[in-house]
C-alpha cells in the first residue's frame, strides 16, 4: 500500500479535473440555440476533450491498479470511509459511462465528428439510437456534476475542518513518498 500518490497520479487527477470542467462548459452550450457550424465545432471540441479524458482515465485506472492509493486516516469514521470509497468508485463508473456513451452516441451522429482526423460517426446514422444513448450520457453528466461537487466539499472538509492529510496528498505535487 502506498503512503502517497505518485506525482503522475496527482498530475493526471488535476489534468482530468481541468479538462472535465472545461468540457462541461462546452457541453452546456448544446442545450441552447446554436448556429449549425458552431454546433459542429463545439461537438468536435467536446469529443476531442472526451478522447483526451479517455486516455487519461485509462492511464489513471492502470496506475491506481498497480500503485494503489494512500490509506485513509485512521481517525476517519467508518461511514466516511465507506462514503469515500463509494464516491470514488462512482466517479470512476460515471467517467467510464460518459466515455462509453459518448463514443456510442458519436458513432450514430448524423453529422461528422472529427477527432484527431478520425470521424467518430462511423455507424449508420440512427436518430432513435442516438437520442436513447444521449439520455444515458446526460444522466451520467448530471450525476458526475453532483459527485464532483460532493468530492470538492469533502476535500474542503478534510482540509479545513478535519485537518487531516487527505487533501494535502493530492495537492502537494512536489512531494511523493512511496513505501
Amino acid at each position: 500500500m502506498t503512503i502517497d500518490y505518485l506525482k503522475t497520479q496527482k498530475i493526471i487527477h488535476w489534468l482530468m479535473a481541468i479538462i472535465i470542467m472545461l468540457d462541461l462548459n462546452v457541453a452546456q452550450k448544446f442545450g441552447g440555440n446554436m448556429e449549425p457550424w458552431d454546433r459542429l465545432e463545439s461537438r468536435s471540441d467536446h469529443a476531442t476533450a472526451g478522447m483526451i479524458v479517455t486516455f487519461l482515465f485509462v492511464l489513471r485506472i492502470t496506475l491506481r491498479y498497480f500503485y494503489g492509493a494512500p490509506k485513509l486516516p485512521s481517525t476517519m469514521p467508518a461511514w466516511q470511509v465507506v462514503s469515500a470509497k463509494l464516491g470514488h468508485y462512482s466517479l470512476y463508473f460515471l467517467m467510464a459511462g460518459l466515455i462509453v456513451t459518448g463514443i456510442a452516441m458519436a458513432s450514430f451522429a448524423s453529422d461528422p465528428i472529427i477527432v484527431f482526423g478520425i470521424d467518430l460517426a462511423f455507424a449508420a446514422h440512427n436518430q432513435n439510437t442516438f437520442f436513447i444513448i444521449r439520455g444515458f450520457h446526460e444522466f451520467c453528466t448530471n450525476a458526475i456534476i453532483a459527485l464532483i461537487a460532493i468530492h470538492i466539499l469533502a476535500a474542503l472538509y478534510h482540509h479545513f475542518f478535519a485537518k487531516d492529510d487527505t487533501t494535502k496528498k493530492m495537492l502537494l505535487f512536489w512531494k511523493s513518498q512511496q513505501q
